[in-house]
This record gives structure tokens, sequence and C-alpha cells, in this order.
């Protein structure tokens, strides 16, 4: 069974989406392996005050933020007026990037308080 080629417009599509799937990949394990470490010692150190759980606070922004992203990278190279498009896709885009951000931003500031304090 013989293969269409496919047209340029098909080719771009795939590849923006192949680019959309692997970014957010890249963006979930990012926080991961930069900041294990960080991560293994207050897991490690868990109790439920509220001081302990503001350590936990970079990571649910970074969650977050991927979660709004995840309809974004969806939408990728898909046509707008479908009716799977996120009609606030910019805003999802806005939220996702921002949350992520001060998400990684408070995550190197936790990171560096929990190496003063590791033994």
């Amino acid at each position: 069974m013989a293969r269409r080629p496919l047209g340029r417009d098909e080719r771009r599509r795939r590849q923006a989406r192949r680019l959309g799937t692997c970014g957010l990949l890249m963006a979930a394990l990012l926080p991961w392996v930069l900041w294990h470490r960080a991560i293994a010692i207050i897991a490690h150190e868990f109790r439920l005050d509220v001081g302990h759980l503001s350590g936990w606070a970079p990571w649910v922004l970074i969650v977050l933020g991927l979660a709004f992203l995840v309809p974004v990278a969806w939408s990728v190279g898909r046509d707008p007026e479908s009716r799977l498009y996120p009609r606030a896709r910019n805003a999802y885009a806005g939220w996702g990037v921002s949350l992520y951000l001060l998400g990684c931003a408070l995550a190197a500031q936790v990171a560096q308080i929990v190496h003063l304090h590791a033994p």
C-alpha cells in the first residue's frame, strides 16, 4: 500500500505538534532535574505545618502552570475553527507561563534555603 506524500502545510502542522509535545515534556522534566535533591529533602522531612507545606508551593505552581499549558500544546497546529480548539488559548498560555516561571523562581529560592539547612 503506497502512502501519499504529505503536503507542506501538513508537514508543518505535524512538526509543530511534535515541537509542542517535546517542549511541554522538557518543561515538565526540567524542574525535577534541577531540584531533585531539594524535593527529596523536603519529602523526607515531611510534616503537617504551614512552614513545611510552604516549601511545596513552588512545585504546586509549576504543576498548575503545566496544566494550563496542556491545552495550548494540544492545540498547536490545529484549526482554530475546530470545536476542540481552546477559545481562551492565549489566556491559558499566559497563565501557564506565568505560573511556571513563578514556580521556577520560587523553587530556586526554596532549593537554596533547603541546601543551607540540609545536613
